[in-house]
C-alpha cells in the first residue's frame, strides 16, 4: 500500500445508502400522492416503486413517465409534476451508508487524500453530499451532472485524478457498481475495491476487484 495516496470514492449504495433512502423517498411520494389508498395498498405501491427503479439505473424521464401512466392516481399526475417532487424531496432522505463517516475518518487520519466521483444531476448529488455533512472529507468532488460526461467514460476518471493530483497507479476507487465503478476505474488504470450491494459481478468483464468488501469498516483490515 506503500504506492496508494488517493482514494475515490462512489457516492450511491457506497457512501450514501441509497436503498434506505429510496425507500424513504418513495414512502414519502406515495403517501403525498395516493394517500386515499389503504395503507396495505400503498405499502405494496412503495416496493413497486422499488423494483421499476432499479436501483437507481434507470432513465429518469422514462421512469417517472412509466409511474405516471401506471399508477392508481386519484388525479393525473403527469412525469413533469413527479420529476418537480423528486427534486424537490429526495435529497432530503439521504442516509449514510454503515461505517460511512468513521472509515473516512479512518482514512483520512491515516495520510490518505480523499475524493468522490459519482454520476448523478449536480443540484441532487450536491444536496445528498451536504445533508450527510461528507463535503469535507473531500479534496475534490467531480460530479457527472457537472463535467458533462459519466462513469464509465474513461474521461471523467481522468478528470477526477487530475483534480486530487495523483495518478492511476496511486489512488484506488471503492464502489458498489461492477462496470461504473471497478471496470471503469480499472480501464482508466486504477485498482478496484468493490463493495457488494445489488449488483451481481459479470465474470465477462476484464477487469476485476483488487479487493471484495461486504461492509465499509472491512478498509480498516486492507489501509
Amino acid at each position: 500500500m506503500e504506492t496508494i495516496k488517493a482514494i475515490l470514492f462512489d457516492l450511491d449504495n457506497t457512501l450514501m445508502d441509497r436503498d434506505r433512502t429510496f425507500r424513504s423517498f418513495a414512502a414519502q411520494f406515495v403517501s403525498y400522492f395516493l394517500g386515499h389508498l389503504e395503507p396495505d395498498r400503498q405499502l405494496e405501491i412503495v416496493e413497486d416503486i422499488i423494483v421499476r427503479d432499479a436501483d437507481g439505473y434507470r432513465d429518469k424521464d422514462g421512469f417517472f413517465r412509466e409511474l405516471s401512466e401506471v399508477l392508481p392516481w386519484r388525479e393525473a399526475v403527469s412525469a413533469a409534476e413527479i420529476r418537480a417532487f423528486y427534486d424537490l424531496n429526495y435529497s432530503a432522505h439521504g442516509a449514510l451508508m454503515k461505517h460511512a463517516a468513521e472509515s473516512l475518518d479512518y482514512l483520512r487520519e491515516g495520510g490518505y487524500v480523499l475524493g468522490l466521483l459519482t454520476n448523478g444531476k449536480s443540484d441532487i448529488q450536491h444536496g445528498k453530499i451536504d445533508l450527510l455533512g461528507l463535503r469535507g472529507h473531500f479534496k475534490s468532488i467531480v460530479i457527472s451532472g457537472e463535467a458533462g460526461i459519466s462513469k464509465p467514460d474513461p474521461a471523467i476518471y481522468r478528470l477526477a485524478l487530475d483534480r486530487l493530483g495523483y495518478g492511476p497507479d496511486e489512488t484506488l476507487f471503492i464502489g458498489d457498481h461492477p462496470v461504473n465503478d471497478i471496470w471503469g476505474a480499472g480501464r482508466a488504470g486504477m485498482k478496484g475495491i468493490w463493495l457488494r450491494r445489488n449488483h451481481s459481478w459479470d465474470d465477462k468483464l476484464d477487469v476485476k476487484p483488487w479487493k471484495t468488501i461486504d461492509e465499509l469498516n472491512e478498509l480498516r483490515s486492507i489501509f
